[in-house]
């Protein structure tokens, strides 16, 4: 799982391109349906507007979230429902935090800590999921695994290779800019520390700088263009950018080099069982911004009504917490081990919040999805954020061989919308594919947890994919009797269609949610309890 880089400065003298997840019983009400005429909303999010916007509703709040406010309010109220597993295949997962320590997954049919398989599943101690990346961390992008194996016999060497090439002069490119602007942006701080004999100095303070100092009015102006760019401070312009240099090193130095050999399991990436049971029984953060996993399981569960943190999506869930991806790109053989893990040990419903672009054993992933929709279980997954047309530039995992028909009837894929509605509202790094992309749904700023007892705001598909899982999770639990196929069919036709015309890709072409997903749809927490109740009383 590589991150997203999202631009932290638009513009700069010198010309620079900077870069920047049993029924219960009764026909419920009226789903919500013309939403067109929804007011845009002009006033900027309230703070909890901000932390919550994709538990709001359109019609209501003019945010388009999943009205899972409503959903609460006026179908479950207090019924809890059955108990419902949802796996987590991620990044660590901080199981100790305050908001989730309530709703993690527990295998009773494991003896803590005595060494032994007890449930004789070929996992030993394996009392709250499953780490398959075990001790490492940094890892490669695939494509740099790929030309760094040398053997270009190999079918997609010479894509991977161009891909690569690309990627490195890019980066190299960002750095050697990045280095002048970190270093050009510390020394007008410390030419204006000095001017104004503090380091606070503010954006009227700068402005008002009257001087004939070559010097001092070169800070002015780098100042002014930190600020022009949305820093109310120098320092928090500092900050920003040393952040950003740090992608553009980590970018270099971990995913990007060849050289670099992260696996630290004991086994061959490149067969698929050739020893049972590697990595380790431990599926928490090995440091503290290993916080990706901990994220996307608190948008799907985090303790509802709980006077901490945020409410999760769904109110009876236990999370499943398996670590399969490491900082870089997840490996095929651990993804395929860790969706069948899942379904073997009764999850309900798996959430992957990854992707990649190239995939050697992408057949061992896709025979795992046959195996867990053979469980009945529903994966959900984040549809990447590179913007572009998954249709033409297929992302992995998925469920089909490149536009050919899908293997399976469970798995859907969720782009990313932002907080607004209207011409803007799908995210400008989602993935889209009329083919590809199933459905929308809020996956820009969304705040949830992070280890140590903390929150923040993260942004990606990979906060979308969750938002569905949640959702998919609710209706599992209040009406269980319905199949995986079934909750893929009510996300996918209860969401609300969205006619009017949005801005998509790295082009900024113009596009109905139609003809870039194919439900044309973002999913509705409220409209989907609707509609599963109606086919649950049919069965």
């Amino acid at each position: 799982m590589t991150r997203i880089f999202k631009p932290t400065l638009y513009t700069l003298g010198i010309s620079v391109l900077l870069f920047s997840c049993a029924s219960a019983g009764g026909v419920l009400t009226t789903p919500i349906e013309n939403i067109d005429t929804s007011p845009i909303k002009v006033s900027e999010l309230t703070v909890s507007e901000k932390q919550s916007w994709a538990h709001l509703d359109l019609a209501k709040d003019t945010i388009p979230g999943m009205s899972v406010d409503k959903a609460y309010a006026e179908i479950i109220k207090n019924r809890k429902g059955k108990t419902t597993i949802v796996a987590v295949i991620d990044s660590a997962t901080d199981i100790d935090h305050e908001d989730l320590d309530g709703v993690i997954w527990k295998n009773k049919d494991e003896i803590p800590n005595n060494g032994k398989d007890d449930d004789n599943n070929g996992y030993i101690d394996d009392i709250n999921g499953w780490n398959f990346v075990g001790d490492g961390y940094d890892e490669q992008m695939e494509m740099t695994r790929i030309i760094a194996s040398g053997d270009r016999s190999k079918p997609n060497f010479a894509a991977a290779e161009t891909a690569y090439n690309k990627e490195y002069q890019k980066y190299t490119e960002l750095k050697t800019q990045y280095d002048q602007i970190y270093q050009g942006v510390q020394s007008a701080d410390k030419v204006l520390t000095k001017h104004f004999g503090k380091s606070d100095y503010t954006k009227k303070e700068v402005n008002a700088i009257t001087t004939q100092s070559e010097e001092l009015g070169t800070a002015k102006n780098f100042a002014q263009f930190m600020f022009s760019n949305g820093f109310e401070s120098m320092t928090e312009g500092i900050t920003a950018v040393k952040k950003d240099l740090d992608n553009i090193n980590m970018r270099l130095n971990v995913y990007l080099n060849k050289s670099l050999n992260g696996r630290k399991t004991g086994d061959d990436p490149n067969i698929l069982n050739d020893k049972p049971g590697y990595g380790n029984n431990n599926p928490r953060p090995t440091r503290p911004d290993e916080s990706h996993g901990t994220h996307v399981s608190g948008i799907i569960a985090a303790e509802r009504d709980n006077g901490k943190g945020i409410n999760g999506v769904a109110n009876n869930v236990e999370i499943m917490a398996i670590r399969s991806t490491p900082n870089g790109d997840e490996y095929d053989k651990d993804v395929a081990l860790a969706i069948r893990y899942a379904a073997d040990n009764g999850a309900k419903i798996i959430n992957m919040s990854f992707g990649k672009s190239f995939s050697p054993h992408s057949d061992w992933v896709r025979d795992a999805i046959v195996y867990a929709a053979q469980k009945d279980v529903l994966i959900v997954h984040g549809a990447g954020n590179d913007s572009e047309n998954s249709d033409e530039f297929p992302s992995f995992p998925n469920d089909a061989v490149g536009t050919g028909q899908e293997i399976a009837d469970n798995f859907i894929n969720v782009g990313a919308l932002e907080p607004k509605y209207g011409s803007g509202m799908v995210a400008d790094y989602s993935n889209y594919g009329k083919l590809s992309i199933d459905v929308f749904a809020p996956g820009s700023d969304i705040y949830s947890a992070v280890p140590g007892n903390k929150y923040e705001s993260q942004g990606g598909t990979s906060m979308a994919a969750p938002n569905v899982a949640g959702v998919a999770a609710l209706i599992r639990s209040q009406y269980p009797s319905l199949t995986a196929p079934q909750v893929k069919q009510i996300l996918m036709e209860s969401g609300l269609p969205i006619k009017a015309k949005v801005v998509v890709g790295q082009n900024g072409a113009v596009k109905s949610l139609a003809e870039i997903s194919t439900s044309g749809k973002i999913v509705n927490a409220y409209n989907a309890l609707i509609m599963a109740s109606k086919m649950a009383n049919l069965k």
